[in-house]
């Protein structure tokens, strides 16, 4: 009896449907990050890239609950003197809620070089229409 380790000859990709629309966009993450690096396979290891596709839909219809929308704030510096730059979440949603979408979902994913590669496999629209029918997605039902 052997241990299973996966690598890239023997893993297999699904694409999954998420729809974001009126569920909370932290829940919606979650879910996309678990399938972006694959914990919920049974074969999953952690070293390796083993993770399905995501499309995530209604990218803008996802909710912030409680205060969020007004005290939450995306922070990034230029790094220049006084280069801080900072937009109220509830902005960002209205201006780039494909962006919020993507930071939430790269918070979850660890700090590891195994994280951009399956970031790579998460595609963000902003309404209910994507351009990959031809991959036959199937939709994930979050509970």
């Amino acid at each position: 009896m052997s241990t299973f380790m996966a690598n890239k000859g023997n893993i297999v990709r699904k694409w999954y449907i998420l729809d974001a629309a009126g569920k909370p966009l932290g829940k919606t993450a979650v879910i996309a990050a678990d399938l972006l690096r694959g914990k919920r396979k049974p074969e999953y290891t952690p070293h390796a890239d083993c993770g399905d596709f995501v499309i995530i839909l209604n990218a803008e219809k996802a909710v912030l609950t409680g205060k969020k929308p007004e005290q939450k704030f995306y922070r990034h510096h230029t790094g220049w003197v006084g280069g801080l730059k900072e937009i109220n979440y509830r902005l960002l949603m209205q201006k780039d809620p494909e962006l919020a979408m993507k930071l939430a979902v790269r918070g979850m994913m660890p700090r590891n070089t195994v994280t951009k590669d399956s970031l790579s496999r998460l595609h963000i629209s902003r309404g209910g229409e994507h351009k990959y029918a031809a991959q036959k997605p199937e939709p994930w039902t979050m509970d």
